[in-house]
């Protein structure tokens, strides 16, 4: 007996020695489990024991099949003791990095049994974690990224990994010798925790001082540092103005990943070139002091290639001389493997999308160099076409505003259609058109079932809110002015009765767009308008239908007196702004509040005797067209305006109605990308709205006439004519992935308003012309607003009498537009631009030559729920037509609910 107590003694003491770990130092931010486990060799002969229970202590959070799972050992195993099992069980345990301490004891042994106890203690559990030293942005950036959070458990390969991630965020900002000091203390109110304190010194940014290459000929160093797209240094203004000026604006900070991005644009720079052999042989960064590095760069250039042959193979759809006028290169051409990949498969119209248009989505085109020699390669492009893809099934994920129908019925691609890139590419142009999702986060997602020749389309979208409030008020004349107007752009008209589908306060789902407007300021002025519009009328096709109603009156405000040098104009106090139907007119307003001369001392009183009415509906009818193509659209839209004048001497009509009705045809063009910001496509315009010429057979003497006889403008006569156009070039190709694309808009416009008889020629539907063109349709004569930034609101037409209106306008104009911020909560971007246009008082002076310049800066912001909104300043080069005999100079001009 005394013996078996010995012997079980001295496996207890061995079991103690050769399976314990040292307890780790808690205290210490680096703690870690040894490297390598002892593993013990036994002089003596081990002894066979079967184990006959297992039970873990310590770990109250973990089941303990869990943690018996974790040493590899269970019950029944048959185990040498001393043995190599015990030492193997402890590894796998501290492998798990979970635990501070693990032993291994044996509780109790008979005959050729064992119980082993597993005494485990855990790693501690976070229960806060503070940054010290950073900005919050860049705080709330690392807890994101890092995600350490209250609960986690401590372990070495978790703060290993958190000094990675915090070396590398501050990296990529230009931080390269950031300094990480983690510490953690014991949480005295919460046994088992430890609070962790994450210390970070940023230090200076490093920037780059110079770089230097060698061993490059074919290349100077100018050209490899303008490849080096964001590794630049300091602006050297002797070598190269261009590349100085963008050296200027970078950014010259030093990041790892783009340093190796940049290296890799060097080679692709040298393969476009037809080095295709070129490679860095060797580099490296050195400190040039604590703030900059220098950087040195070894190239070795191989010699240039040539295209000897180039020959399609496996293509049975397209003759091979197709492809190679698509793939755009022949024999002698430099050996460009850029331009083979972008021809291939990238660019648009490339050898991939010829085939991928026709359901071809398994196409595969590989380029193989089947011969070199000398300085020829024979190129042989191996085509695989693979069989038709057949659009099985269409899915739409994050539409939570819309029917379904009614985003499908956008949709180019159908069950049972061949998959075509060119429809899928078109069906998110479609879908960003209507403005219920984020044309930014637009994701399709092709899922090919090459077995069945099929493919599933997945439109993962995000929408986004579109309504539209307007709550605005301002101080004129007749004090303060509100205006209310509600926007609903998807309008369910056919719920309207149907209470239970409401979502809100109004029925939703359909698309359509309502707008209601009202602005007052009591007894002086009241304006009121509704407007309809339904994209696809009936459901089925793509014909628009638009109704729009308004009414105004507005009320003489006389004064006891005037200043000598006074001059006073209702109408440059209230502009009429204007809700059409779609092509349509309106006469709404924004209220800008104008006005000539010194007022002095004025005593103003209403005079609800002397006033002028406008009521006008408008109706059209638009379809789109299929020739010759089917961006484009026709329109056809009924108007007709009321005007009703008593004693107005602000009028060439004191006294009676006018009438005003006419058509107005329009051709449209529209392939814009994107709505709010386009980065691609064009929009062309062509409108003719006309009056019945009543000149020519109601057989009066229109020429006898005085102008203030009320009969000669009963009924209004005019024929109008314009163009519209504008264009949006990406500066960086779209292929390349990048969202925030600087993009050239330019636009040219061209207005005339002629008469059937040059004794009735029409004082309506005039242009009025300069400032910020925020009036839409405008003033008591239904005067179309046109902006020319730089200039006085009229200054070119209008503010000069109603005979200083303009017959014939024309302006063109030139932005650079760059993106600040895309999301579906708002839309920001930044623009320059130079501008140029006119108005002359008759189409017989039109000099497209003569034209008034201006130059500026602007910013535009849309938000959701308000629209767009903007700000410029511009200043005008030139001489203003009216009301000034100085140039245009700084003029800034507000924007709000339409692109200038």
């Amino acid at each position: 007996m005394y013996k078996r107590l010995v012997l079980l003694l001295m496996i207890v003491l061995g079991f103690a020695v050769s399976a314990s770990a040292q307890e780790k130092d808690t205290t210490q931010v680096e703690v870690e489990a040894p490297a390598e486990l002892p593993v013990i060799s036994y002089t003596s002969s081990p002894r066979k024991y079967k184990i006959a229970d297992i039970k873990v202590t310590g770990m109250p959070n973990y089941q303990d099949y869990l943690l018996i799972g974790f040493s590899g050992l269970s019950v029944g195993d048959e185990i040498f003791v001393p043995g190599e099992e015990i030492a193997q069980a402890t590894k796998r345990f501290w492998r798990h990095g979970l635990f501070s301490d693990v032993k291994i004891l044996a509780s109790k042994i008979e005959g050729d049994q064992i119980w082993l106890e597993f005494r485990l203690q855990p790693r501690p559990k976070i229960s806060q974690v503070t940054y010290h030293g950073i900005k919050k942005s860049e705080r709330d950036d690392l807890e994101s990224k890092v995600g350490l959070r209250k609960g986690f458990q401590v372990t070495p390969n978790v703060l290993d990994r958190t000094k990675i991630v915090i070396e590398r965020y501050f990296d990529g900002k230009g931080f390269k010798n950031v300094e990480i000091d983690i510490s953690q203390k014991d949480d005295l109110t919460n046994a088992g925790e430890v609070a962790i304190d994450i210390y970070i010194d940023k230090n200076e940014k490093t920037k780059i001082h110079r770089i230097f290459f060698e061993g490059n000929e074919a290349l100077a160093n100018r050209d490899l540092k303008k490849a080096m797209k964001k590794t630049n240094e300091k602006a050297d203004w002797g070598y190269d103005f261009i590349t100085s000026i963008k050296e200027m604006f970078s950014t010259k900070k030093f990041t790892t990943e783009e340093y190796e991005n940049d290296k890799a644009n060097i080679i692709t720079k040298y393969n476009e070139l037809g080095y295709r052999d070129a490679k860095i042989v060797m580099d490296s960064v050195a400190n040039h002091n604590e703030k900059t590095v220098d950087i040195f760069l070894n190239i070795e250039e191989g010699q240039q290639y040539f295209l000897k042959d180039v020959n399609f193979v496996g293509n049975t759809k397209y003759p091979s001389e197709q492809l190679e006028f698509v793939l755009g290169m022949k024999a002698g051409d430099v050996y460009n493997q850029k331009k083979l990949g972008e021809r291939l498969n990238i660019e648009d119209d490339a050898v991939a999308n010829l085939y991928m248009n026709q359901g071809y989505l398994f196409f595969q085109a590989d380029p193989v160099e089947i011969e070199v020699e000398n300085d020829s390669i024979s190129l042989e492009i191996r085509i695989q076409e693979g069989p038709q893809a057949t659009i099985n099934r269409i899915i739409i994920n994050g539409n939570d505003r819309l029917y379904e129908d009614v985003v499908r019925r956008e949709l180019r691609t159908k069950p049972g259609m061949l998959f075509s890139r060119e429809d899928l590419m078109r069906s998110l142009r479609e879908l960003a058109q209507m403005g219920h999702f984020d044309p930014e986060n637009m994701v399709p997602n092709p899922l090919p079932d090459i077995d069945n020749g099929t493919v599933d389309i997945e439109y993962n979208l995000v929408s986004k809110a579109n309504d539209q409030v307007e709550l605005s008020a301002g101080w004129g004349q007749t004090g303060v002015i509100g205006k209310v107007s509600l926007k609903f752009t998807n309008f369910s008209m056919k719920n309207f009765l149907n209470p239970n589908t409401y979502k809100g306060i109004i029925p939703q789902g359909e698309g359509q767009t309502l707008t209601l407007s009202g602005q007052t300021n009591g007894r002086y002025y009241q304006a009121y308008s509704v407007s309809f519009i339904d994209p696809w009328f009936g459901g089925k096709r793509p014909n628009t239908l638009s109704v729009s109603a308004y009414f105004s009156k507005q009320t003489d405000i006389s004064s006891s007196y005037l200043s000598n040098n006074s001059y006073y104009d209702p109408y440059s106090y209230y502009n009429y702004g204007g809700y059409g139907g779609y092509g349509g007119y309106g006469y709404g307003g924004y209220g800008n509040y104008g006005g000539y001369g010194n007022y002095g001392n004025y005593e103003y009183a209403y005079d609800p005797d002397k006033y002028i009415t406008m009521f006008g509906i408008a109706a059209g009818y638009g379809k789109r067209l299929n020739w010759p193509d089917d961006y484009f659209q026709f329109m056809a839209t009924f108007n007709y305006q009321m005007y009703t004048m008593k004693d107005w001497d602000y009028f060439l009509v004191n006294n009676g109605t006018c009438h005003n009705f006419n058509i107005e045809l329009m051709l449209q063009r529209n392939s814009v990308d994107n709505p709010l910001y386009s980065r691609s496509g064009s929009q062309f315009t062509f409108s003719v709205s006309a009056t019945p010429p009543y000149s020519l057979f109601d057989n009066k003497d229109y020429a006898a006439m005085s102008s203030d006889d009320q009969s000669k403008y009963r009924f209004i006569e005019y024929h109008k004519w314009k163009f519209k156009a504008k264009t949006f070039v990406p500066l960086i190709p779209l292929t390349s992935g990048i969202k925030r694309t600087p993009v050239l808009m330019a636009r040219a416009e061209y207005g005339l308003l002629g008469s059937y008889t040059e004794a009735k020629r029409s004082p309506f539907e005039t242009f009025y012309m300069g400032g910020d063109g925020m009036s839409g349709y405008s003033s008591t004569y239904a005067t179309e607003t046109i902006g020319l930034r730089g200039y006085e609101n009229g200054t070119i037409a209008g503010n000069g009498g109603y005979s200083s209106y303009g017959y014939a306008y024309s302006r063109l104009s030139m932005e650079l537009r760059y993106p600040f911020l895309l999301e579906p909560t708002s839309t920001i971007y930044g623009l320059a631009f130079i501008e140029a246009g006119n108005a002359w008082t008759s189409i017989s002076k039109f000099n497209p030559f003569d034209l008034k310049r201006s130059a500026g800066v602007g910013v535009r912001i849309f938000l959701p729920m308000i629209g767009l909104m903007g700000i410029d300043y511009a200043y005008g080069f030139d001489k203003p037509n009216f009301g000034s005999n100085e140039r245009g100079g700084s003029q800034f001009h507000f924007i709000l609910g339409q692109e200038f």
